[in-house]
């Protein structure tokens, strides 16, 4: 769990960098746009490269072999990188370096987050792994608050200085997990170090034949749910404001019992997830946010939305800390990185699609559209979860063996 801890560092500095960047960014880009669609599309560049880079950055990882392991070349290139240009965003001369920094910073981020996440099953025991994916989603609650909190405060320094205290935070993380982590040797080596260890190679990890019945059914539903979840986080402001009555600030603010709600919840979760099962848990979490969304039509006081977004935040946890270990535990250890690509991209692919297309709906029908469709979103990702065959749990680098979770 120490290793875990420290791992979480990683998460932490691409979380604290990414909520600095969604900060103020749009502030900079304000200066040379004057539309708001313009200046989100241009806010949703990370999405684009995470559909297109992230799975065959982590389908690379997983046949990486260097003596630095797996995953670690990744980190000790892209993160640098990321560093460098994330301090550079606030230097820019004008439209073209800010897109170009912008544009390069994306890139270089993507090179890094999938090894990144990828790590945690590569250095935890498949029973731990919900727990820990806890622990480092918990560090990266943590790396937003910190931006949030402190962010202003160092923009009012300079506009600079909250971009280059990110940066700084990113070579220190890259540091401390370059000096702790020691990724398992024979991972780390790939085929060599299975040749080594005296066992039979195995076949080639390939994108396509990760994709069986139930992956397809689990991404299905992790598309549908994170539609529901990122149109309510990207329109909710509106939603307070237009149809609730709230001020710009009280709407805006209400989304922290949604944040905090879940970054508590962060650990207790992750333990939920191994006691019980990871699907069984994230289908309450499923359940329970179907309800939360169902009943925010229906409320228009400030206080009782609040409360309802403290209980969605607790079963969105229950949702996201599961969603990744379940994702990985339905494959072998070697294509860890590759199915790691692979939930990035399914989770990108609705960031993209689920504004739009519930902004759309909004205009069509009104705000009410906003969380009817974000409820008949989690009721489409139970279903796909209803059809999913029973979780069972691998052992060793065996497929599958027929021992419910929590049994062992």
């Amino acid at each position: 769990m120490k290793k875990t801890w420290l791992l979480g560092l990683g998460f932490f500095s691409i979380s604290l960098t990414w909520a600095l960047y969604n900060a103020f960014v749009p502030l900079f880009l304000d200066d040379y746009l004057k539309s708001a669609a313009m200046i989100g599309f241009m806010m949703t560049i990370d999405n684009y490269f995470a559909i297109v880079l992230q799975p065959w950055i982590g389908h690379r990882s997983d046949k990486t072999i260097t003596r630095y392991g797996r995953r670690m070349p990744y980190l000790m290139f892209g993160m640098p990188l990321g560093a460098v240009f994330a301090t550079l965003i606030p230097w820019h001369t004008g439209f073209v370096t800010l897109i170009l920094f912008m544009v390069l910073m994306n890139l270089s981020m993507s090179l890094f987050r999938a090894p990144t996440v990828a790590l945690m099953p590569d250095i935890t025991p498949e029973p731990q792994r919900t727990k820990a994916n806890g622990v480092i989603n918990f560090m990266g609650g943590i790396g937003s608050v910190l931006a949030f909190g402190i962010g202003s405060q160092l923009y009012g320094i300079g506009s600079y200085v909250p971009f280059l205290f990110a940066g700084v935070v990113m070579i220190i993380c890259l540091l401390v997990l370059k000096t702790v982590i020691r990724e398992p040797a024979a991972l780390g080596l790939g085929l060599a170090g299975q040749a080594m260890a005296n066992e039979e190679p195995k076949p080639q990890i390939r994108i396509k034949d990760q994709l069986d019945k139930t992956t397809v059914l689990i991404l299905a539903a992790i598309f549908f749910w994170f539609v529901a979840y990122q149109g309510v986080e990207a329109l909710f402001t509106l939603y307070g404001t237009k149809q609730v009555g709230m001020s710009d600030a009280e709407a805006s603010f209400s989304l922290t019992f949604f944040s905090l709600a879940f970054l508590l919840f962060a650990l207790p979760s992750g333990w939920l997830g191994a006691r019980y099962g990871k699907k069984r848990i994230i289908s309450i979490g499923v359940a329970g946010l179907f309800v939360i969304f169902g009943a925010m039509i229906f409320v228009d006081s400030v206080l009782w939305l609040r409360v309802l977004l403290i209980v969605g935040g607790i079963f969105w946890a229950c949702i996201n800390i599961n969603s990744y270990p379940w994702v990985v535990a339905t494959g072998r250890e070697e294509s860890i990185g590759t199915r790691t690509g692979i939930y990035y991209f399914v989770s990108s692919l609705a960031a993209i699609t689920s504004p739009p297309l519930l902004g759309w709906l909004i205009d069509v029908f009104g705000y009410p559209a906003l969380f009817i469709s974000a409820s008949a979103g989690m009721l489409l990702a139970l279903g796909c979860l209803l059809i999913v065959p029973r979780e069972r749990q691998r052992v060793g680098q065996d497929p599958f063996d027929q021992t419910p979770v929590g049994m062992k």
